[in-house]
């Protein structure tokens, strides 16, 4: 379906780059290693991995940055219902909800969440997911959006993460099974955690300062939106932002550690931090160079996200580009065999996407 909302191609673009790294961009630095013997992609490498628990990688900023970039669009569409009468709010209400419920249950299907047989036994699915995640951030970012004042929504933002940062603190610890977050899980959290754990890193306690990287994309958007047509002001804004929550998030780590597993608020602000700063770097780039075929191949994919990340679980990408390449692949040596493999696995979903996108075919909940 085509859409006439406000959007920029540079977010549409950084969305892009953000799911490049989903659908095989991880996998391109151990083959370049192995061929140059370069340490810079022996860094990037590591950088391609989750942080175990205290500390923060590239990785890590994938998944928030997504959610961050949903907040941007709310921002862009700057949409208040207060004051409207409800005859007028219940449908915005129902597609809301509507939405939310969609991405939970996309999560549910990315996670196969049937694989313990038909009929499925509800007990062994897990309902939490990245999808649900983006989903909940989105539904309450926008109910603060749709309803509170431009202040009201900051001092919420703050407030949650203050609030977030004290019932740690109080009633549990900063390990995995002593968290607040395991307890929660444990005990009201449906299904399965993921690989069993004590806590689901997607589970429902962590769920809640999540909103704030999705209200950090809103105060980006409406900054976008008041200043359009001012790139310097633009600019000056997200870095000034980025920089500054870098700056509170580092220091905030000596005593509340940045911890992507729980989501703390000092991973939080790191987050939003990095975000900001990609999101000038992509305006500079997109909407005011205008560096086209750089905004080109990553909107291909941003355009239709959500579809994207689907199908790197429903579909083996592996095997369909090993059938394809896999002969070229094993007359080269192997660490080029490898680079083509991995090239391919990439190229396949871009030209599917590609195929979508020429036909203005967009898929969203």
């Amino acid at each position: 379906m085509t859409t006439k909302k406000q959007r920029l191609a540079s977010v549409d673009a950084l969305r892009g780059f953000d799911m490049f790294w989903i659908i095989g961009g991880e996998a391109l630095f151990l083959p370049l290693l192995a061929i140059t013997g370069w340490s810079l992609f022996a860094f990037g490498d590591a950088q391609m991995q989750h942080s175990q628990w205290h500390g923060f990688t590239f990785y890590d900023l994938v998944f928030p940055l997504f959610i961050f970039l949903s907040g941007v669009t709310l921002g862009l569409a700057g949409k208040s219902l207060r004051g409207q009468p409800m005859h007028e709010r219940r449908p915005v209400y129902r597609k809301a909800f509507k939405r939310l419920v969609v991405l939970v249950a996309m999560g549910i299907i990315y996670n196969h969440g049937w694989g313990t047989g038909i009929p499925a036994d509800p007990g062994e699915i897990r309902y939490a997911s990245v999808l649900a995640r983006i989903g909940f951030a989105w539904f309450f970012a926008a109910m603060i959006v749709w309803h509170c004042t431009a202040r009201n929504q900051y001092i919420m933002a703050t407030a949650i993460l203050l609030g977030y940062w004290l019932l740690q603190a109080l009633f549990g610890s900063m390990t995995p099974e002593g968290s607040i977050n395991a307890r929660i899980d444990q005990c009201c959290l449906p299904g399965i955690t993921y690989q069993n754990r004590a806590y689901d890193p997607e589970g429902l306690l962590s769920t809640i300062p999540a909103v704030v990287n999705a209200l950090g994309g809103v105060f980006a958007g409406q900054w976008l939106k008041t200043h359009a047509g001012n790139h310097r002001r633009i600019l000056q804004g997200l870095m000034a932002g980025g920089f500054v929550l870098l700056l509170g998030g580092s220091l905030w780590h000596w005593v509340y550690p940045v911890n992507k597993e729980l989501w703390t608020g000092s991973f939080v602000l790191i987050t939003v931090g990095c975000s900001l700063l990609l999101l000038a770097t992509f305006y500079l780039l997109v909407d005011v160079i205008g560096w086209h075929a750089f905004t080109v191949f990553f909107s291909v994919i941003g355009m239709n996200a959500i579809l994207v990340y689907l199908g790197t679980s429903l579909v083996n990408w592996g095997y369909t580009s090993e059938g394809l390449f896999g002969g070229i692949a094993r007359v080269l040596p192997e660490a080029w065999g490898a680079l083509v493999i991995a090239t391919g696995v990439i190229l396949l979903q871009w030209l599917v996407l590609r195929w979508l996108y020429k036909r203005a075919i967009f898929i969203s909940p």
